[in-house]
């Protein structure tokens, strides 16, 4: 048993990397924030475009769903191995393309913001659309009754309403989305499992990989109860509506 605990509670190499990891997950932080605003635009773009009416929309709207199908059936990690192995040998795109450094960032975090968008964005679609088709009903009916073009009965009706009902399963979705920044690592950024690898490559002690893995927890862990009392909330609205409706 002590060796266990060697093996994965010693705070001596805890502290003695914990500015290492921690500078790792701030990558993982970072990583985070810029994806999850191009998921969440990303995602609403999808799913508007598959609400598209009429019959000379019906390829836009069939491609738009087989991309979502496909983007949420392969892999991430694969999606991620073939942009990053892919991208930099389109030698029509410029080379800042190519191999971005942007903002002061290595071409790694701009690959895997690349990857995690494309696929999240396809989760978060379904995820708008959920909400969308749960706000319509009559409402889009009455808003086209009032003179609104579909755009707009959109805009300021349907899409407001969608968002509103949404909150925890796009929460949810945030929190596997930051769990999956660590997916990066596979291309070489160095995030917070990368460094933790990295000091169990030199010492043969995992108490770094589980460092890393305890600050990922001090953010998922009170996300997760947030998702719990969101869902709960939302349960007890649809009760007191029955309720209203049986009376």
């Amino acid at each position: 048993m002590s060796e266990f605990f060697h093996q994965y509670f010693d705070f001596h190499i805890m502290g003695a990397h914990f500015s290492e990891v921690l500078e790792g997950f701030l990558k993982n932080l970072l990583l985070f924030a810029v994806v999850v605003v191009l998921a969440l635009i990303w995602g609403l773009i999808l799913a508007l475009v598959r609400q598209l009416p009429g019959r000379k929309l019906i390829p836009l709207r069939g491609l738009t769903i087989a991309y979502i199908d496909v983007l949420r059936a392969i892999p991430l990690l694969i999606i991620i191995l073939l942009i990053s192995g892919g991208i930099p040998y389109l030698n029509f795109l410029p080379k800042d393309i190519r191999i971005p450094h942007w903002f002061g960032q290595p071409d790694p975090f701009w690959y895997g913001v690349l990857a995690l968008t494309l696929v999240y964005g396809a989760y978060m679609a379904e995820v708008y659309r959920a909400g969308i088709e749960a706000a319509q009903g009559g409402q889009m009916e009455a808003a086209r009754s009032l003179g609104m073009s579909h755009s707009q009965a959109m805009r300021h009706v349907i899409v407001p309403q969608a968002i509103t009902k949404i909150p925890a399963p796009m929460l949810n979705e945030m929190i596997s989305l930051l769990k999956d920044t660590t997916l990066v690592s596979v291309v070489a950024l160095g995030e917070s499992v990368l460094v933790g690898r990295e000091v169990l490559a030199e010492t043969f002690n995992s108490s770094a990989v589980l460092l890393a893995g305890l600050m990922f927890l001090v953010i998922t862990l009170p996300a997760a109860r947030l998702v719990d009392k969101m869902i709960k909330r939302n349960q007890g609205k649809i009760t007191r509506g029955a309720h209203i409706e049986v009376a």
